[in-house]
């Protein structure tokens, strides 16, 4: 077993001062592969304090200097980009197919999108005698989970550092290495000592005390609802901005006029990415009640051909989800499914056939869900979708907006046209027609228990930053 890197406060590693270590599963196995030594308040203080005493010199650095910083960063990712897809592989269980293609490949779009917003983005701004400027709003304490930890590191980090702000970055203590891996990158790359700095511990411990700093202007957090509900009361005694992107229960409306086995096959297989841990996952399958068997012929098949097992091996789609406490979540709510009287199509209850250890869920799919149903209202954060029928259209977008969540959207019709006018009606923050490819240049965010503000590219970038007027500037 390994011991990790640890802390990186002011641009030096050290252990933690009340050094807690605790076990790193690997989830394909459920057995520990390091130790990660967990930090405190102590050092949550002593990394704030650094990178308040770093904002002083690093956000009067120019455009120029902070587009070299981040050039810098990119070459050393594409460089470390193997290591980069085989460490999430492990600490996550994404295949590592999956890990390549898409896990570390959003590491180099945000940084991509990052730069060119930063090259173009106007700061400041001059009419008649007064100037509008946009300046970092300060020390940011960014807190990151582990479905996708690559992807919520840099979608934070690299605005953080394109505004000038300075940071500390506490990653999922579950799936801490590519949080590590990342300081390792920016390290090298010659970002200044305390800008960025890194804390690894539990939320209720390492983020509450982040959120709760005085010298903390900014808390950008990614994860649940529950827990992001609890950041920002513990945020709001010192009334610092709060960034969330949270939990969703993000419907794909499938229209009769869609070509319907396509769409259906096709929504079952992102719902299943990533073994379903993915907040914008599409969960809750809408179809025409006249087309209800052939979506759940398509979907039955889908999750059938869907290979489930070793991350490592070349053939596997989908590894096993990330640790026991999410099996066994996942375990109770496809039990509460088949209780609640939801018809199983496929999968269900237990590891896929063979896998005797390792977190693995069976790709689930459940048919005839009602809008009152546990699993048609809560997320369940793996590889289970539920189908739910309508007559009208009406009757689709209004059990579409029917959630407490709005990160996501998914339309399906052979009518483009038709498809634009259903996604207006969509109360949610990402709307996808016809399953495009991910766009790293469109906002990201949600509406209602989903979160507030926005990330990637240049909408993530206006979050780092503070708007001053100056009136009699000319």
């Amino acid at each position: 077993m390994r011991m990790t890197r640890q802390s990186f406060i002011a641009g030096e590693w050290f252990d933690p001062d009340r050094a807690q270590a605790i076990d790193v599963i690997d989830p394909s196995n459920e057995k520990p592969y390091a130790q990660l030594k967990i930090g405190s308040e102590v050092d949550v203080d002593r990394a704030v304090r650094a990178a308040k005493q770093a904002f002083e010199t690093f956000s009067r650095w120019s455009v120029e200097q902070r587009v070299a910083l981040l050039e810098r960063v990119l070459a050393i990712y594409q460089r470390r980009y193997e290591e980069v897809a085989q460490t999430i592989s492990q600490e996550m269980g994404a295949s590592i197919a999956f890990a390549r293609a898409m896990q570390a490949a959003v590491g180099t779009a945000h940084l991509e999108q990052t730069i060119r917003a930063l090259k173009t983005f106007p700061f400041s701004k001059q009419t008649d005698s007064m100037l509008v400027s946009h300046e970092p709003i300060g020390v940011c304490a960014l807190i990151t989970p582990w479905n996708w930890p690559i992807n919520q590191i840099v979608c934070k980090v690299a605005p953080a550092l394109a505004a000038g702000c300075t940071m500390v970055l506490k990653p999922s203590e579950v799936a801490p290495f590519s949080g590590i891996l990342f300081a390792e990158i920016l390290d090298e790359a010659g970002v200044p000592p305390g800008v960025f700095n890194l804390v690894h511990g539990y939320g209720h411990g390492v983020g509450d005390a982040l959120a709760r700093h005085p010298d903390v202007d900014m808390v950008s957090f990614t994860g649940s609802t529950r827990a992001g509900i609890e950041v920002a009361k513990a945020a709001a005694d010192t009334v610092k901005r709060v960034h969330q992107e949270l939990g969703s229960k993000s419907p794909n409306l499938i229209l009769p006029d869609a070509d319907i086995e396509h769409a259906v096959t096709l929504g079952a297989r992102s719902c299943f990415s990533n073994s379903g841990q993915s907040c914008n996952a599409p969960t809750r399958m809408l179809v025409h009640v006249d087309h209800l068997a052939i979506a759940e012929q398509a979907a039955r098949a889908e999750a059938q051909r869907t290979v489930v097992g070793d991350p490592r091996a070349a053939q596997t789609a989908i590894g096993p989800v990330v640790s026991r406490v999410q099996f066994d979540r996942i375990q109770q709510l496809i039990g509460t499914g088949i209780e609640e009287g939801a018809t199983l199509v496929a999968g269900g209850l237990g590891r896929p056939e063979g896998l005797r250890e390792g977190f693995y869920v069976q790709p689930t799919v459940f048919s005839n869900v009602l809008p009152h149903m546990t699993i048609a209202r809560e997320e369940i954060f793996g590889p289970v979708l539920s189908i739910m029928t309508y007559r009208t259209e009406d009757e689709a977008i209004a059990l579409a907006n029917d959630s407490v969540y709005g990160l996501a959207g998914y339309v399906q019709s052979t009518d483009l046209a038709h498809a634009r006018r259903v996604a207006a009606r969509l109360r949610v923050g990402n709307v996808h027609i016809n399953y495009p490819a991910w766009n790293p240049a469109a906002p990201f965010g949600g509406f209602k228990r989903s979160g507030n503000g926005r990330e990637y590219a240049e909408y993530g970038l206006v979050e780092y930053l503070e708007i001053k007027g100056t009136t009699g500037y000319a």
